[in-house]
Parts: structure tokens; C-alpha cells; sequence
């Protein structure tokens, strides 16, 4: 290399370059080939926003060239996102005799289910409206509760003439890194609707105790933490990633922060909407303890001997760690104990209690390994349905 000339210096960036945008060209005209029309749609107008045409052959460009082209690509895609999402995106009211709270939903189904969190429709003793995107208002009905996932599903009239409301797909949560993109959609403070705002993936397998909710203190396992900014009344709206599927539920906000929202993972959720689309109810498995997922920090904290699986822990309230007459309480699990794991599988961030209770059947019965004062045992518990 010492001995290059400058001549052939160029000639081998050139080669380079030339090589690089040859393999890039290729790899994108695989990639529009098997995409969906509007994934094509959207490389369409990045390409032509670019460059203005399409070139046969890309030609090399310099850094800050490269830059520009990725902020257009990255607006472009997003803006297109915005535009096809929007539709389905809904403000939520609760009225007794004037407006008590807002927050917002999502259209799930073409005929007129709507998901939200639990908290937005928490006042049984209110009326319900809602208010789609193009200013429509109508009255909804909420078809089931989940406390576990604070979820909610509601339901207005088909639109008439036989056409289906706009939908949002539903993305995997499992599948999300911290560092992506996010988009929040929702009616933020309740007066400017389907406000848009974007950020990224903070951190994942959060646990909080969301508070200031009308049923009390919630526990909240495995959520997604993001800087996009989620404020009151965004609550139950989509959190996106850049496929413009819906990859969480936003739900709670960290008070006295700046831009450290969660959201429900929609993998938590899944099985749980089905259950009310095909039954209309939710059915789901109950294993009934409150616990705390154990990190290297509440290992120091408790002076744990492990720093994975579920501490099982009494409520920030005073609430019982174990619920009376539930399986986990049939099964002789007390307080201070750690499930370790969980039918065989290693109860982690990544596999969190929660997930893996979801992830069984009604009636089946679990063997879980315990970790009570330092040592470990077997429990045969059977799953029994979430009353």
C-alpha cells in the first residue's frame, strides 16, 4: 500500500464504489420483487425523490450525498406509514354527564373492533364515544377488560355501504431491538388528535407499577420502553416500527421524566384479542401471584443468590403476593419465593413470567422449579381461567 500511486489509489475507491453500488442495486431489486405493494410503493418514491430518475447503473456519491439520501428515505417512509395508519387510529371519550377522560384506539378489524388499554374504559358507569380520524362520532361498547395486560377491546357499528374500516396490522414485539425506530399515534392531551410523534426502542422487559389509574396501581411485566413522545390521552394508541405494524399498546409514561413512555407488547396481547374475536370474551390461564422480574439489581437490592426468574412479592400497596383461592396459593407457593422456571423453560427478560403463563392452556398442569431460602424444589401447579 505504501508503494500505491495516487493513480491507482482512485482507480481502486472507483472499483470499489462501483462494486458496492453493483451489489446494493442488486439486493434492492430482490428485496421490491418479493415486497408488498406498498413496501414497493414506498422504494418508489424514495428512489425518485433521490435521484429524480432511475439509473441503470448507481453511481458512487460522496458521504454527505449518502446522508441526505437516508434522511429522504427515512421521511418518505415514514410520512407513508403516517398516511396508510392514520385512518385506523381513533380518539377514545368517556361521558357521564360532560367528558370525564380521553385516550385513544385502534381499529383491529374491519367491522368495527377497536383495541385500547383497560384504563381508558375503566368507568363502568360511563358512556363511551368514539371519534374516527375523518371526525365521525359514534357510540362504542366495550366488549371485554384484561387487567393483566391493561387491554381493552370495543366495538361500533360497521360502516355502512359494505366497506370495512382501516385496519393496522399486527406486528411481533419478540422480534424488537432496542435502538430501532418507533412511532407513537394518538390524541395527545386529548385536544390534538392522531398526533404523531418518533423516537426509538429505549428498552425492553421493563416492569412498572403504572399508578393514578381509576381501578388503583396496576403491575405492568415485559414492556417496551421508548423515547417517542407518548403523552396523556395517547394511552391505548399504536406504538409502530417502521413497517407500520403495530408492535405495542401505549399505556403509561414515567412521571417527572422527559420522553420515557411503555407500551404492552403486542405479542402479550395477541392471543387475548383473538379470544374475544372468535368468543367474545377472554379466556385466558391464571397462575395468581404478583412478583418482580429479578435483575442483577434486585439481586443486590434483596441480596438474591440468582439474578434471573420472578421474585414472588407483595403489591407497592400492600397487596397480597399470592391471591386467595388462586392455583399458586393451591399449589403452596408463598412470598419471597423465586420461580426460577416454568414448565422446564428459564424464567428471563426474554421469557418472562408473564409470557410463558400466557403461552399455556387453561388446565395444564406446569411443573415450576422454586428457589425458597436457598434451595431449589419442584411445584406441580395446574392453571385454572383468569375469573
Amino acid at each position: 500500500m505504501e508503494n500505491m500511486t495516487k493513480y491507482q489509489f482512485i482507480l481502486l475507491v472507483l472499483l470499489v464504489s462501483f462494486m458496492t453500488a453493483l451489489v446494493t442495486g442488486i439486493v434492492a431489486v430482490t428485496l421490491m420483487s418479493q415486497a408488498p405493494p406498498p413496501i414497493t410503493q414506498t422504494i418508489q418514491k424514495v428512489i425518485e425523490r433521490s435521484i429524480g430518475v432511475i439509473n441503470p447503473i448507481p453511481l458512487p456519491v460522496d458521504e454527505a450525498k449518502q446522508l441526505e439520501i437516508s434522511a429522504t428515505a427515512r421521511d418518505v417512509l415514514i410520512e407513508d406509514i403516517i398516511n396508510r395508519v392514520s385512518p385506523a387510529v381513533v380518539s377514545i371519550i368517556a361521558l357521564k354527564k360532560v367528558p370525564i377522560s380521553v385516550g385513544s384506539g385502534f381499529f383491529v378489524s374491519g367491522d368495527g373492533l377497536i383495541l385500547t388499554n383497560k384504563h381508558v374504559v375503566d368507568d363502568m358507569a360511563a358512556e363511551y364515544t368514539v371519534i374516527t380520524n375523518s371526525g365521525k362520532k359514534m357510540v362504542a361498547k366495550v366488549l371485554e377488560r384484561d387487567s393483566l395486560n391493561d387491554m381493552a377491546v370495543l366495538k361500533i357499528d360497521p360502516p355502512v355501504g359494505g366497506s370495512n374500516y382501516t385496519t393496522i396490522a399486527l406486528g411481533d414485539s419478540d422480534s424488537v431491538k432496542i435502538g430501532q425506530s418507533a412511532i407513537v399515534i394518538g390524541n395527545a392531551l386529548g385536544e390534538f388528535q392522531n398526533t404523531v410523534s418518533v423516537g426509538v426502542i429505549s428498552g425492553l422487559a421493563r416492569s412498572l407499577a403504572a399508578s393514578g389509574l381509576a381501578s388503583g396501581q396496576e403491575d405492568l411485566n415485559g414492556v417496551i420502553q421508548t423515547d417517542a413522545a407518548i403523552n396523556p390521552g395517547n394511552s391505548g394508541g399504536p406504538l409502530l416500527n417502521l413497517k407500520g405494524e403495530v408492535i405495542g399498546l401505549n399505556t403509561a409514561i414515567a412521571e417527572g421524566a422527559q420522553n420515557i413512555g411503555f407500551a404492552i407488547p403486542i405479542n402479550q396481547i395477541k392471543r387475548s384479542l383473538a379470544s374475544v374475536k372468535s368468543g367474545g370474551k377472554i379466556i385466558y390461564p391464571f397462575l395468581g401471584v404478583r412478583y418482580i422480574m429479578v435483575t442483577p439489581e434486585i439481586k443486590d437490592q434483596n441480596k438474591l443468590i440468582v439474578d434471573y426468574g420472578a421474585l414472588v412479592i407483595n403489591g407497592a400497596n400492600g397487596e397480597a403476593a399470592i391471591m386467595p383461592g388462586s392455583p399458586a396459593e393451591k399449589a403452596g407457593i408463598i412470598e419471597k419465593d423465586i420461580i426460577l422456571e416454568f414448565g422446564g423453560k428459564k424464567v428471563t427478560k426474554d421469557d418472562a413470567l408473564g409470557k410463558l403463563i400466557a403461552d399455556s392452556k387453561i388446565s395444564e398442569k406446569i411443573t415450576l422449579k422454586i428457589l425458597r431460602d436457598g434451595k431449589a424444589m419442584n411445584i406441580d401447579v395446574t392453571l385454572e381461567e383468569r375469573k
